[in-house]
């Protein structure tokens, strides 16, 4: 699972969320509960943003303590992260050609708004690529 440690602190009646790895995500919620909702869907929103203008994208550190928490990155995002380090510097049409899918449909692959891969589908590009998929449910 692919996850950004956040800092949470409480400062007088709320709780501000930072993530060292990812500076321009701040938030902040009402109860620790609501700051950790509130930590998720700003992490994933900015990420899913900065990976389809192609900004590059830290690796998530591992901090730790008592006021860190691991906040995941939403499945469908964690996949088109996955797709395009595995894809490297390869192009998209020679990963297609390999799949025997069109260039649209892989390029769909690669983005977080619009990507819902079966299955089977990673089944075929961890094939491509040398590697397994592995699934699980926490």
């Amino acid at each position: 699972m692919l996850a950004y440690p956040a800092h949470i602190e409480q400062q007088d009646d709320s709780y501000l969320v930072t993530f060292p790895d990812l500076e321009n995500v701040i938030t902040y919620g009402a109860t620790l509960k609501e700051a950790l909702v509130n930590a998720e869907e700003a992490l994933n929103g900015c990420i899913e943003s900065d990976f389809e203008r192609n900004f590059s994208l830290p690796s998530p550190s591992n901090i730790s303590g008592e006021d860190i928490f691991s906040i995941p990155v939403a499945p469908h995002i964690a996949v088109a992260i996955m797709l395009r380090t595995l894809r490297a510097d390869r192009p998209q049409v020679e990963v297609a050609r390999q799949l025997k899918i069109s260039y649209q449909v892989y390029q769909r692959l690669e983005n977080p708004r619009k990507a819902n891969p079966t299955v089977k589908t990673l089944e075929k590009i961890a094939q491509v690529f040398g590697k397994r998929v592995e699934l699980g449910f926490v």
